[in-house]
């Protein structure tokens, strides 16, 4: 959205799709503040997953940032998924549990990891760090 023109005939559709897709997403996050690898079954997928946090952490923290998102209500979330993004780093700075790329939910373990992760994360950082500024 940042590039979509503001007179753009279709602009509140997307605003409201982006809300409504934030509220879901945070309404299913885990006690840990991770998402896992898939969404509507964490039970069989019971690790966190950090790929997938860090977007969601980064789209949150770009919502609150673009004032689509209450700070009030989200802040609470994306900090959660920060320091779920941040209990996954190894102390060597690898990134742990991000789940292999293909085309289904895969589990992900500590030792998991793969640059887009990585990416993830730092796109992540990077909108935190314009939140805090």
């Amino acid at each position: 959205m940042d590039h979509m023109p503001p007179n753009f005939k279709n602009r509140n559709k997307y605003k409201k799709q982006f809300k409504e897709m934030a509220a879901k997403i945070a309404s299913i996050q885990q006690p840990d503040g991770s998402w896992h690898a898939s969404l509507y079954d964490p039970e069989t997928f019971n690790l966190k997953e950090s790929s997938g946090t860090a977007f969601f952490c980064y789209g949150l923290s770009w919502g609150i940032n673009k004032g689509l998102l209450s700070k009030k209500k989200y802040l609470p979330v994306v900090e959660r998924a920060w320091e779920a993004l941040l209990t996954s780093a190894h102390p060597d700075g690898k990134l742990g549990y991000v789940q292999p790329i293909g085309d289904k939910p895969v589990k992900a373990g500590y030792e998991s990891t793969d640059v887009y992760g990585v990416g993830a994360f730092l796109l992540a950082g990077s909108e935190l760090y314009e939140l805090y500024k």
